[in-house]
């Protein structure tokens, strides 16, 4: 145990361990346990199990059952044995990892305080506590739902409750000296444990078992305190006034229920609790699992890096492009590249983070509040403005304010409430698009103006600039288009595509969103990115860095709402004749391949029948999309494996079944990595986090994940609870990683391992990603295509077990065959 106690540092301790969860309004996917980052992969998750009771594996059953199903290759698994323990051993762990009975139970340390209390007195401090300060915490953080605000919430969270009971009729607080300590303004953390625990070894534990009692709150409390700007109505919390206020709770629920005759824990002269952050070594359970884990991932790993390696000698003809598209590295645009290029071969896609370079906020016409529109760790010092929009937003008059008025709000339950009801009756058998949906086309008008270009004449924002001045502009679409390698060979439109998401009852919407755009839509920078690029003195600047594009090129951005399947382009006005001509043309093949993406998309829906026509599919893939009774409006990033960093000819004639990110990069324009550490930076913690979250919230849905979202409920427009009340549900809802296959990204890297080994060292943080393999690295030597894996500080040449790939002809007939991950194929164009 810890001798002394330190509040401060325990505090922060505390801080780093809590959840990191946003509000609703910014979920934006992250390393569940990035907190155990420090550590190696195998390391941190034995020790988040064993400290705080985390399942963060499948368990040696499930396992046995992939090797059954053949999801986990014998030769992978003898490789893997062999690797890591060595041939002499591997009779021994091959017994292990099949004969030997394991124990699955999972035991936390932070168990000990309030089960002894409910031995000792009978009293179960949670369900006693919890439900009275997860009120208070709800309606103090409340985001509009409530119809008051929390008195005297100006004056901070604790000070607010102290207030709140000097002016009640009733009484929260009982016991003379629960009253005394609530008003004492000062009172520390080390007075209040002290009087309830007595040894101040043991309050690091107290605290810990405390606040992971209700992770979520307390989480949730540690990242508005951090970061006040992600409330709208920003409120003054702290989690050490959450920590006094829960401590004082139970100091008077012990004077009540032992009516005065207690005393500290540690006066009870019982057995101490194991200090939380003791060494946690691995057991044999732990290392049988790393095997099982390793040797799963790598039985899918090996089949990728065989079908690039397949990819070597193939020829490919350098033509006039028809038109180029930018899309995200999203997985998600894998589909809908692929299917374009299929029904125009003479185009050209690529792939660059959704916010397209461009470090802004973005106000809304009439908006109230700025919203980010790019990485969430980036801090931008621009803002863009809607100007104007002739497009009204649809009202229901139901929701008027009038409907909270005492005299009206009779009439409007009596009469509306009626027809609202019906309406809601009707869209079960009719789903259509109402003021309840979210669209991903909302975000901006279709037709409104943008400030993109700065003018000296208009006001700046505090201390953001409005607008982007030409230099700025230059620098933004040469980084963009030198990244991903397409400095020359235009076609006459270059689209630049953000996405989006629209659905209807979906409370985790922003984490179908772009991630790079902090959980938004990206179409205001799609649209931003095509302005600057079409600026005329921008490409003069252009020019002086080598890139020249041609006068009659057009860049047009656009937005692909990856539920519905649809696009939606910006600024066709600007369109010359010829190009309009052009534009129309292409948007027959758009509307050709969204319809075959949403058929490929549909085979992992139960409630539609794949072998239909695509067209229709694509109209009940709409319906879906704003069905009030379906909990998978899309799936997400569910089955993320991969994210591929190099030029397309790396993978297009590979077959990966939606599951990897791409990042369009060419390494014969940055021999020194320069260009990659950028990229580098952005996808291991965007591309790793999400495929973490993913993972974690799939071995563990209902400590690290939500749970199943149909009993779930909004609090305050912050997070969703079970049912009435109880703790915010962190992570990620059953319905979104249920098909989810639980391995860790491989990130694969198209230049010479040298390169990539120097340019990785360069930025700690991203390191940590490698170095730790939280996220697997592999280089692809791009004359060779031989692959090299990261390990243990050096790249060594892996050589693919998996000889021969199946090839795969027709993919729209193959999408029909089943709902289950599909094995990667070469694909044969002819």
């Amino acid at each position: 145990m810890q001798s002394t106690f330190q509040e401060y540092e325990v505090l922060k301790r505390l801080k780093h361990y809590l959840p990191h969860q946003s509000p609703l309004k910014d979920f934006v996917h992250h390393n569940t346990l990035g907190a155990f980052q420090e550590y190696p992969f195998v390391e941190a998750i034995s020790r988040a199990s064993c400290i705080f009771g985390y399942k963060t594996s499948l368990n040696i059953n499930e396992y046995r059952a992939l090797y059954k199903a053949n999801r986990i290759r014998e030769d992978i698994l003898e490789q893997v044995i062999i690797q890591r323990k060595g041939s002499e051993n591997a009779d021994e762990w091959i017994s292990n990892l099949f004969n030997t009975q394991y124990d699955n139970s999972i035991h936390s340390r932070l168990s000990h305080f309030r089960s002894t209390w409910k031995t000792l007195h009978g009293i179960d401090l949670d369900f006693e506590i919890n439900g009275l300060l997860f009120k208070f915490l709800g309606s103090y953080l409340d985001q509009g739902i409530a119809q008051w605000h929390f008195p005297f919430e100006e004056a901070g969270f604790l000070a607010s409750v102290r207030n709140l009971e000097k002016t009640s009729v009733s009484d929260f607080v009982h016991s003379k000296l629960a009253m005394r300590l609530l008003m004492t303004e000062n009172v520390s953390i080390t007075e209040l444990l002290t009087l309830i625990v007595g040894d101040e070894s043991l309050f690091e534990n107290y605290l810990f078992e405390q606040q992971f009692s209700h992770p979520g709150w307390s989480g949730m409390v540690a990242m508005v305190e951090k970061h006040p700007e992600t409330l709208l109505d920003k409120r003054k919390i702290n989690l050490e006034d959450v920590i006094k206020l829960e401590l004082i709770l139970e100091i008077d629920l012990l004077e009540k229920k032992r009516k005065g005759k207690w005393k500290p824990f540690a006066e009870y002269n019982l057995e101490n609790p194991v200090y939380v952050f003791d060494p946690t070594p691995l057991s044999t359970k732990d290392q049988a699992i790393a095997l099982w884990q390793e040797a799963y991932e790598w039985s899918y790993y090996d089949s990728v890096l065989a079908g690039i390696q397949k990819q070597k000698g193939k020829s490919h003809k350098k033509v006039e492009k028809s038109f180029q598209a930018l899309f995200c590295i999203d997985d998600r645009e894998g589909s809908i590249r692929r299917h374009i290029e299929k029904f125009d071969p003479k185009c050209e896609t690529y792939g660059t983070p959704g916010h397209f370079g461009i470090p802004m906020y973005y106000q809304s016409k009439d908006g109230l509040f700025l919203t980010k529109v790019c990485p969430v760790p980036v801090q931008p010092k621009h803002l863009v403005r809607e100007l104007g929009d002739s497009t009204k937003l649809e009202k229901e008059v139901h929701f008027s304010s009038l409907s909270q008025n005492p005299l009206f709000g009779f009439f409007y339950a009596l009469v509306l409430g009626f027809w609202s009801g019906l309406k809601m009756f009707l869209t079960i058998f009719k789903p259509s698009f109402s003021t309840m949906a979210s669209s991903s086309f909302s975000h901006m008008g279709q037709k409104s103006k943008l400030s993109i270009e700065y003018d000296a004449a208009q006001q700046n924002h505090e201390s953001l600039q409005v607008g982007f001045k030409v230099e700025e502009m230059a620098n933004i679409v040469a980084s963009v288009l030198k990244s991903i390698g397409l400095i020359d060979d235009f076609g006459k439109i270059v689209y630049c595509i953000g996405h989006g998401a629209s659905s209807i009852n979906n409370t985790h919407y922003a984490g179908y969103d772009c991630g790079a755009c902090s959980g938004r839509p990206g179409s205001v920078n799609a649209r931003a990115i095509a302005y600057m690029a079409n600026h005329l003195e921008v490409r003069l600047l252009l020019e002086q860095q080598g890139i020249k594009i041609p006068e009659d090129t057009v860049f047009v951005g656009g937005l692909h709402d990856t539920t519905r399947d649809e696009f939606e382009f910006y600024d066709e006005d600007n369109l010359n004749e010829a190009n309009n001509a052009f534009h129309f043309e292409n948007k027959k093949i758009f509307v050709r391949a969204l319809d075959m993406n949403a058929k490929e998309r549909s085979r992992r829906f139960f409630s539609i029948n794949s072998k239909q026509s695509a067209e229709k599919i694509h109209e009940l893939v709409r319906n879906r999309s704003v069905s009030l009774f379906e909990p998978r409006p899309e799936l997400n990033h569910a089955t993320n494996a991969l994210a591929i960093v190099g030029r397309h000819s790396l993978n297009e004639g590979l077959f990966l079944d939606r599951r990897a990110f791409s990042n369009s990069y060419d390494y014969s324009l940055d021999p020194n990595g320069d260009l990659l550490l950028g990229i580098l930076n952005a996808a291991a913690p965007v591309c790793g986090g999400i495929n973490l979250e993913y993972y974690f919230s799939r071995v563990d849905n209902q400590k690290l994940g939500a749970g199943s979202k149909l009993p779930h409920n909004v609090v305050g427009l912050i997070g969703v609870v079970n049912g009435v009340e109880g703790d915010l549900r962190p992570g990620l809802p059953l319905q979104m990683i249920e098909v989810h296959d639980p391995i860790r990204l491989m990130l694969i890297v198209e230049h010479y391992p040298e390169v990539v080994l120097e340019t990785i060292q360069k930025n700690k943080a991203t390191y940590q990603w490698f170095l730790n393999e939280w996220v697997i690295l592999t280089a692809i030597h791009p004359e060779t295509l031989a692959s090299y894996r990261y390990e243990n500080g050096a790249f060594t040449l892996y050589t693919p077990l998996k000889k021969l790939l199946d090839t795969v002809v027709d993919v729209d007939a193959l999408v029909e065959s089943h709902d289950q991950n599909l094995p990667v194929y070469l694909i044969n164009s002819k």
